[in-house]
């Protein structure tokens, strides 16, 4: 991986970015055919990987940050569903700093 998240090779690619999207809390163990065709998209369209961890986070937290008096959300069963918050965050720059504090909020949820 490049300094701004860049893989060159799909094969390579996907398998990272499908690391990162079962890693998350309420993701499914085991990718599916189509998780593994939205990471190749995200290849296609030159999205670095940087971009497509940040929004995985970022999307995650939101969901967890709902308020405790709603209904708990149903597990996500698919990468698509991150593909609005890959398209909000790849349309801005986030800083590192921002990356890193949302790294940490993951793993203080995922300790849990």
């Amino acid at each position: 991986m490049t300094a701004h998240g860049k893989i060159h090779n799909q094969k390579k690619y996907v398998d990272t970015v499908i690391a990162l999207y079962i890693q998350l809390p309420d993701t499914p163990l085991k990718p599916s055919y189509n998780d593994r065709l939205t990471a190749s998209g995200f290849f296609a369209q030159k999205i670095p990987v940087n971009t497509i961890e940040a929004a995985l986070m970022l999307a995650s937290l939101r969901r967890r940050a709902r308020q405790h008096d709603q209904p708990p959300l149903a597990p996500v069963r698919s990468l698509a569903y991150f593909v609005p918050a890959v398209q909000e965050v790849a349309a801005s720059t986030l800083p590192e700093e921002y990356i890193q504090y949302l790294r940490l909020k993951i793993r203080n949820f995922s300790a849990r």
